[in-house]
């Protein structure tokens, strides 16, 4: 008979999918207020602004819910023990991308933020015109230009 171990926190792809719709309609329905100063008299206000998914709120999120310590596990694939799981976790990422992504488009989250936290980022080339650039190297050392010579 073959060892099957503990059973798991979260036993199938399916519980995943419905503990990460619970957060995200949990974390959906809860702004987070902004303290703000409005007008030119400058009154003291509050505002509502929609709350980000994130891959680190959702694991405290099973945390505090007790669910499970850290489902990092899962979502690595540690030791191909939660192949099953591979295609759930990789929605929930790319749902949690989504909302960054469609989120600082639209203005409602911080653009740059999402941008890096996302890896994305817009390239212009504004010194050289798409042209290549000798650049002149200084040399210190006859050593270090011997080494470049080399590389060239």
């Amino acid at each position: 008979m073959a060892d099957v171990g503990r059973p798991k926190a979260i036993p199938t792809p399916e519980d995943m999918a419905i503990h990460f719709e619970a957060y995200r309609t949990e974390c959906k329905s809860k702004p987070i207020l902004v303290h703000d100063f409005v007008g030119k008299e400058g009154r003291s206000d509050e505002r509502e602004k929609e709350r980000p998914l994130t891959y680190e709120g959702f694991c405290n999120w099973l945390y505090y819910n007790n669910i499970i310590k850290n489902p990092e596990h899962y979502f690595s694939n540690l030791d191909n023990r939660y192949d099953e799981f591979v295609e759930v976790c990789t929605r929930i990422k790319a749902t949690i991308r989504q909302d960054h992504i469609e989120g600082g488009m639209a203005g409602i989250y911080n653009p740059s933020i999402t941008q890096r936290l996302n890896g994305l980022k817009e390239a212009t080339d504004v010194t050289t015109n798409g042209k290549d650039v000798n650049a002149g190297i200084i040399v210190q050392s006859q050593a270090d230009k011997e080494n470049i010579e080399k590389i060239q």
